[in-house]
């Protein structure tokens, strides 16, 4: 894996917005775009910062007036689960497949049990050895 290198698996197709854009309207792209973030640039295309899904967290949670709208106004009910036993490969598949970050783990029996995410997988890719030849 030291020789797979971030141009190979980056993207390349950026959405933007100034510093000045309305939150709104970044977040009506998001949405539009099915993208997790926009980056921030000034008028020569320089990063200025970056605005996720993560920050919208915030954004609602810190909003004045609060506007008292439950979740299930918003929540997904078709939700996509894996089980413990699932292999990661066949996880990370799915959530390419289906452009998530996040993945309820269930237990027939128990009922929800953990989640999974992109950033479990992350993790394990960073700490993966590749084997030396015999």
């Amino acid at each position: 894996m030291d020789d797979i290198f971030v141009a190979r698996l980056m993207s390349t197709d950026l959405h933007t917005v100034s510093p000045d854009t309305l939150v709104e309207d970044a977040g009506e792209a998001m949405l539009e775009n099915g993208i997790g973030s926009v980056v921030v640039v000034d008028e020569d295309e320089r990063l200025e910062g970056i605005l996720t899904t993560t920050d919208f967290v915030e954004i609602v949670a810190e909003s004045h007036p609060k506007a008292q709208t439950s979740v299930s106004r918003y929540m997904t009910t078709d939700v996509v689960t894996t089980h413990a036993q699932a292999s990661i490969r066949d996880v990370a598949d799915t959530m390419i497949e289906h452009g998530f970050h996040h993945l309820p783990v269930v237990d027939e029996e128990e009922g929800v049990i953990g989640m999974v995410t992109t950033t479990d997988l992350a993790a394990y890719l960073s700490h993966v050895q590749t084997p030396s030849p015999a």
